[in-house]
């Protein structure tokens, strides 16, 4: 069984979708999903408690 995508890549994912653009094609040499990761943590920043925040990032693996 697959292991579910953390959050922060389901947003960006998504953002991708609402914009026409190819989730996986290859941006600057990453994803292009990866691409919208700081305007997914903008908003998740804003919407979240610091805890949440912070447990999401951890579930992610991100450290920024």
């Amino acid at each position: 069984m697959r292991k579910p995508k953390p959050p922060r890549e389901r947003a960006a994912r998504a953002l991708c979708t609402s914009r026409g653009l190819p989730e996986n094609t290859q941006f600057e040499g990453r994803p292009m999903w990866e691409s919208l990761l700081p305007e997914v943590d903008i908003v998740l920043k804003a919407a979240l408690t610091p805890e949440a925040w912070e447990r999401i990032r951890e579930e992610d693996g991100s450290h920024d």
